[in-house]
């Protein structure tokens, strides 16, 4: 069968190789058509060709049966169940398991019995790539920027020196004028000026090639254009700036400047954003506004990666103006001699950034790997901390708890958080000691006796207790009898009455904790209790809070 996606690409898939008899193939391959077509969920060569090569090790399991199901109505819930246990518990092995389940279920011939064992968990751990240290990520923004910007300086040189010729600014006699008609050539078919026969050593025109230095790609076509590694250092820059994976960075459109804003010095760039694997859900497509406002502001690579790639973006729109992609390179050798399945290609042009440019550009200034993935996760999880074309929950599931730098970070913020949260107990609670009547040595305060008026919890020892009388209730040394009970309710009643006049900011400061933990108090006591004590309440308990409130006692 053929897939041809949204951008026009095709790739073909053989099931006729698949080792399953034919009937089987000509299933899976009817399946494959349901998925490939539009808003079947297969959107992009990239998805298709990724459970191809997850389905074949399914065909390639069944193969190995000694009783091989003749078609998908056939497969049995042993088969399936055999074939997940020989699935590692990785997320590779996940990845196999998910695309095959969902591919299967499509056909209505699937047996109950094998739905029900695909519904059974698939047991795997995750593994992921951890975030960069801040030290590892300042080092690759480094690297990256060193290689965009020599690339950007190059180009920068050589379309100036375009523009003085094409205006007619430089000597028609000269080997300046000369070197301007080699980039006009180069700006306007991909090349400088060549020989057509490939057998010849030096393809460069003779007449051209002293101007312009030799026949290498750093002085052809590489002075008006990026190479694949320069391209994918800019997607790092960009990946850096918000978070992007590469998918989206790849694809990404040539942003539109908002009307009006070149003007004032700080363009504002609008972004279109899209994440593939969202397809059919919310938030597959998003705009960002992106303003320059400086050399280390976000904008400011976009401004620098428009210039970069301005004379690309202009020959490939001569050649195909279909094209609308912001990351352009130019090949370094002949399209035809390298394996790239499913690439687009206009002329000796290619777009965007994948793992192996990735990878080849990192490998280039001595890093491992290619570090998208891991810059996204560093960017969304310790920099931005929200969600990147996620929703919060896989924000937070899939990236922040499992991320070691996030759960460092949070230990200290988590025990404050129990500390204050202990505090605010301890403050609002009823803490001092309930008993039936007073006992020898007990001192009577204002609201409740006392059992070591020269050992306070609030002032230091041997001193004597100086702290309000509101504070008795917070205090372990402070005994609460039922004669005390009308005074502590009446006590209440007037805070009470008093919130309602005072502002909230004064109510929290002074009156909110000791109103706290009378309330506490109250529901420890009960409400018949309570409501004795209130209807016990006599003149002088009266007078005596009023005294209290009204700051006549030394608090």
């Amino acid at each position: 069968m053929e897939h041809r996606d949204a951008q026009g690409r095709v790739r073909r898939y053989d099931f006729g190789r698949l080792p399953v008899p034919e009937d089987f193939q000509r299933s899976l391959a009817a399946l494959y058509v349901a998925k490939c077509a539009p808003g079947g969920g297969w959107d992009s060569i990239e998805s298709s060709e990724a459970n191809w090569y997850l389905i074949k090790p399914f065909a390639e399991f069944l193969a190995g049966l000694d009783d091989v199901p003749q078609d998908v109505d056939r497969l049995t819930a042993a088969q399936w169940t055999a074939w997940r246990l020989s699935l590692p518990p990785r997320t590779n092995g996940y990845n196999k398991f998910a695309a095959v389940a969902g591919l299967l279920r499509l056909d209505p011939r699937l047996s109950a019995s094998v739905r029900e064992a695909m519904a059974s968990r698939f047991f795997w751990s995750r593994g992921h790539d951890p975030a960069y240290t801040p030290e590892e990520f300042s080092e690759i923004r480094r690297v990256a920027r060193r290689t965009f910007r020599s690339a950007l300086l190059r180009i920068r040189e050589n379309s100036e020196h375009l523009a003085s010729w094409r205006d007619g600014r430089v000597p028609s006699d000269s080997d300046a004028w000369l070197l301007g008609e080699a980039l006009d050539v180069l700006a306007r078919t991909g090349d400088v000026p060549l020989y057509q026969k490939p057998s010849i050593r030096s393809r460069v025109l003779r007449r051209y090639r002293p101007v312009l230095g030799g026949d290498g790609a750093q002085y052809t076509w590489k002075r008006l254009h990026l190479s694949r590694k320069e391209t994918a250092a800019l997607a790092v820059l960009i990946a850096v700036e918000l978070g992007l994976n590469a998918t989206t960075v790849s694809e990404l459109p040539v942003p539109r400047t908002l009307p009006g804003t070149a003007e004032t010095g700080r363009p504002v760039y609008r972004l279109e954003l899209e994440k593939r694997r969202r397809s059919g859900h919310r938030g597959r497509f998003e705009s960002r506004n992106i303003t320059d406002f400086g050399a280390d502001s976000p904008g400011r690579v976009f401004t620098e990666a428009l210039e970069a790639t301005a004379p690309a973006r202009a020959a490939v729109a001569a050649m195909d103006a279909g094209v609308d992609r912001l990351l352009v390179w130019h090949q370094t050798t002949p399209h035809g001699a390298q394996a790239y399945p499913g690439e687009e290609r206009v002329g000796p042009f290619g777009f965007g950034v994948n793992e192996l440019s990735g990878r080849a550009w990192a490998k280039s200034v001595g890093l491992s790997g290619s570090p998208m993935r891991r810059i996204r996760r560093t960017v969304n999880v310790l920099h931005r901390r929200e969600a990147g074309q996620n929703t919060q929950d896989t924000h937070d599931r899939v990236y922040v708890l499992s991320e070691p730098q996030a759960r460092e970070a949070a230990v200290p913020v988590i025990a404050d958080g129990a500390l204050e949260a202990l505090d605010f107990a301890r403050r609002t609670v009823f803490t001092a000691r309930l008993g039936g009547q007073r006992e020898d040595g007990d001192r009577e305060t204002v609201t409740t006796g006392c059992t070591d008026w020269e050992n306070s919890p609030f002032t230091p020892a041997g001193q004597g207790c100086a702290a309000s009388f509101l504070l008795c209730t917070a205090c372990p040394n402070a005994r609460v009898t039922p004669a005390h009970h009308p005074r502590l309710a009446r006590l209440l009643q007037a805070l009470d009455n008093l919130r309602g006049v005072v502002e909230p900011a004064v109510w929290e400061t002074d009156w909110a904790d000791a109103h706290a933990r009378l309330t506490d108090l109250r529901g420890r006591l009960g409400a018949p209790v309570w409501q004795g004590a209130l209807e016990a309440v006599t003149f002088a308990d009266r007078a005596l809070i009023d005294q209290l409130l009204q700051g006549d006692f030394d608090l």
